[in-house]
């Protein structure tokens, strides 16, 4: 696995008026500098613009107003490689260079460690290569565990070996990766707790259990690809392919998410507008 580790965050921007603004300071500022540390593998981010916040499905209201999601994925050693992730975020700060301070929230922030890749079988490349490819957008569907046992077990079967095989059948669907919270998994490190853990402390404390995370990749429209699960989804019922999970997983974010294309930063502009 290319990767033991990743950090994801949905961010909501409290003033429609610093969308252009905060787009600008990530994509041409943040993220490269982000990419050049030695220790994050990649890293990506994408748009939950208007149309796909209106597709949206199983939104627990702190969620809805989510504007973007961001991810980076960490190879080891993951303590040095964490130190200087968090510690350019300090710098980014005092060089003056960290302007979101100002506009954003994050309603979720934490780590994860990624279980396991998919491709389709149309995609030539690797499940570690998968990331990287060029996408058009993303679905991300996040759970919390209501258990922990071998009903949630034979649940995870069933979306290893039907479910997620059957979505990649669907509209542009490239691949996936499935996902688990860290506190699921000891520290790979024999030390105490390192000192970057405060960043995540908030999500933590308030996720009463363990999250689940699941990320299709999509090289077309991310609208197209659910159109076309909700078009088979009727067949996969009736046939017993699909099974209701809710009594091992409350799923409280499922939303597509457009790529996001350098200074074409104009989704809400009409939403500003507007207001």
């Amino acid at each position: 696995m290319f990767a033991s580790k990743v950090y994801f965050s949905l961010t909501e921007i409290l003033d429609p008026a610093h969308h252009r603004t905060h787009n600008e300071w990530h994509q041409l500022d943040h993220r490269p500098e982000n990419l050049l540390l030695p220790g994050v593998a990649w890293g990506d981010r994408w748009v939950r613009s208007p149309d796909c916040a209106q597709a949206s499905a199983g939104l627990a209201p702190e969620y809805a107003r989510t504007h973007y999601a961001i991810m980076y994925w960490f190879r080891e050693p993951l303590r040095p490689t964490l130190d200087q992730f968090f510690a350019l975020s300090e710098f980014s700060f005092q060089w003056g260079r960290s302007p979101q301070i100002g506009w954003t929230k994050r309603p979720l922030r934490g780590f994860f460690s990624p279980v396991k890749g998919y491709v389709a079988a149309r995609v030539r490349v690797s499940v570690d290569a998968l990331p990287r490819r060029p996408v058009r957008g993303i679905h991300v569907a996040i759970s919390r565990l209501r258990r922990h046992d071998a009903l949630a077990h034979e649940a995870f079967r069933w979306y290893d070996e039907v479910r997620i095989p059957d979505l990649l059948q669907c509209r542009g669907a490239a691949g996936a990766w499935t996902f688990a919270s860290d506190d699921l998994f000891p520290p790979p490190w024999e030390e105490s707790t390192p000192a970057w853990s405060f960043a995540d402390s908030g999500s933590r404390l308030a996720a009463a259990s363990p999250l689940r995370m699941t990320i299709m990749y999509l090289d077309e429209d991310p609208l197209e690809y659910l159109a076309d699960v909700a078009e088979r989804d009727a067949a996969w019922r009736a046939s017993g392919r699909v099974r209701d999970t809710s009594s091992i997983e409350d799923v409280f974010f499922a939303s597509p998410f457009r790529m996001i294309v350098p200074w074409e930063w104009n989704w809400f502009d009409t939403v500003r507008a507007a207001s």
